[in-house]
This record gives structure tokens, C-alpha cells and sequence, in this order.
């Protein structure tokens, strides 16, 4: 059965934007941009709220390609090669990617049998859409990405009230002062 993962960037206080909605400061160094290619391999399949896929569109054709670094070269490919389902009311369809389809609402029994079904892992984004996996128990591994940064207030990687216990798998510190803590749950 394919796993389905969490990853999120976050603010030491546990924030994935401050209260304006910047989230510049989790901007990932290329040792940090690396390690996210890594953990983005095995993933086949993207489960994403509409805001995470307007922010990670951007990787379906990203600008001045050929000139970037190698881990941002890699990592375009990487996305480019997922199939991606995004979960909103509100977008009509997907611009022109036949492997992105949109779907109006979260089915916890649906995205289920993608995991039984699926030859690769899913990955789900953006916290409000995973704190609907996180509830239902769909989610079985959490990546953290930890900034050293306090931010005060935003939106917040796990929802209130949830209660969960977590094994830890890894940590990894990087030379930046970013953090990676991989838990199962």
C-alpha cells in the first residue's frame, strides 16, 4: 500500500505563513532543496488545496529553465513527472496540464483506495487539506521542515485539537540552520 506523506515548511512556532501570508523566509537553501528532491522521488502523486497548487504550479514551467542550478532543474522535472489532484470549489479546471485534474471535494474513502491502489506514494499539501487527512488517518509519515525563524502567527501546519502520537524516524540538521524531523504516525 502507498503511503501518504505531509511535508511541510514551518516556523519554529509551527507556522507555514505569518499573518500576511509571506512565507518567504522558508525559502530552501540548495543543501535543503536537495533533500526535498530526495523525499519528492518517490511520490507519485500530489493531493493539493487550490493555494498549494497556485504556489506549486509554478514548477509546471518555470521561467529561464536552462540557466537555474541543477537542484532546481531537478526538481522541475521531479514535480513535472507527478500526477497532480487539486481540491478546490472554486477553479474551473486545470491550465493545460493533462496530468493535474481538480476535484470539488475531499473524499476520505476515495483517496484511500488511491493509496491501496497506487504504485507510488502520495503526497498531500497545504495544511488545511492535510488536516483533513490527518483527521480521517489517511496521513502516515510527517516531513517537517523547521526554519529558525519565529513568525508570531499565521497559518498554521497542523490543526488545532488534533491528537496524534508519532514515532520519529530521522532528524537532519542543515548547515543554514534549518531543521528536518520525519515522524510516522
Amino acid at each position: 500500500m502507498a503511503r501518504l506523506v505531509y511535508t511541510a515548511q514551518t516556523s519554529l512556532d509551527g507556522y507555514v505563513a505569518d499573518e500576511g501570508g509571506n512565507f518567504a523566509w522558508a525559502k530552501p537553501d540548495e543543501e535543503v532543496h536537495s533533500f526535498i528532491n530526495e523525499l519528492s522521488r518517490p511520490i507519485g502523486t500530489y493531493l493539493l488545496g487550490r493555494r498549494m497548487y497556485e504556489v506549486l504550479r509554478y514548477w509546471d514551467d518555470p521561467p529561464h529553465l536552462t540557466e537555474q542550478p541543477p537542484h532546481i532543474k531537478e526538481y522541475a522535472e521531479i514535480w513535472q513527472a507527478t500526477d497532480k489532484i487539486v481540491y478546490s470549489s472554486t477553479l474551473d479546471s486545470a491550465p493545460d496540464n493533462p496530468r493535474t485534474r481538480i476535484e470539488r471535494q475531499f473524499d476520505p474513502a476515495a483517496v484511500r483506495e488511491m493509496q491501496e491502489s497506487a504504485d507510488a506514494d502520495l503526497s498531500i499539501g497545504g495544511p488545511h487539506l492535510a488536516a483533513e487527512a490527518l483527521r480521517a488517518g489517511l496521513v502516515d509519515e510527517l516531513h517537517q521542515f523547521l526554519y529558525p525563524v519565529i513568525v508570531g502567527g499565521g497559518t498554521q501546519w497542523l490543526p488545532d485539537g488534533l491528537r496524534l502520537d508519532l514515532e520519529l524516524l530521522e532528524e537532519r540538521r542543515f548547515a543554514a540552520g534549518a531543521v528536518h524531523l520525519h515522524y510516522r504516525t
